[in-house]
């Protein structure tokens, strides 16, 4: 494999993790030399942007193109360690947008359960003045119904148990949802 475009977040400070400290700019490459192995060494990414949300260590999406040594990881595959990454675009925060996104994948999922009207309106609107009130009442519900999930939780549960689908439909709105913020942002 010669060159794999992808995601990564990266943090607010805008400089690699684990003790690198180095810079990510737009354009910049990073290059490492020990051995790539997945999840302990190496540049990572993820070809699915709903992948690359599952490592994330901070709200800063870049799209990335990882290359040199390639090794693929997870069945399925769901991330790439390289030992070179190149930041295409983004390094923007976009906590605005996963925030929605959470809503939404919550509203896909709000039939599972009887959620109280405020937590509805709080979901659609993502209203901030509602939020306390909707997370008290979404708990108040959940202990009166002895139930083990909140919304979140729910979304989290229906992709699990719909599997490709879910994990297909919810990557292609959160990749159209970024891709139109950083858009905009730029």
């Amino acid at each position: 494999m010669k060159a794999i475009t992808g995601w990564w977040f990266g943090t607010t400070d805008k400089k690699l993790a684990n003790g690198d400290g180095r810079l990510i700019r737009i354009g910049r490459t990073h290059k490492v030399k020990k051995k790539i192995i997945p999840c302990e060494y190496g540049l990572h990414l993820s070809k699915w942007i709903i992948d690359a949300l599952r490592y994330a260590p901070g709200p800063v999406i870049y799209k990335v193109q990882g290359s040199g040594i390639i090794v693929p990881h997870g069945n399925p595959i769901d991330k790439y360690a390289c030992s070179e990454r190149t930041y295409l675009a983004g390094g923007k925060d976009i906590s605005e947008a996963l925030r929605k996104f959470a809503r939404l994948c919550a509203l896909d999922v709000i039939h599972l359960w009887e959620a109280p009207n405020i937590v509805v309106e709080y979901l659609k609107t993502g209203d901030e003045k509602l939020k306390d009130a909707a997370g008290a009442a979404a708990w108040a519900a959940r202990v009166a119904a002895g139930a083990a999930w909140t919304a979140g939780a729910a979304a989290w549960a229906a992709r699990a148990a719909a599997g490709a689908a879910v994990r297909d439909k919810q990557n292609k709105r959160l990749t159209r949802m970024v891709n139109n913020y950083l858009k905009k942002e730029v």
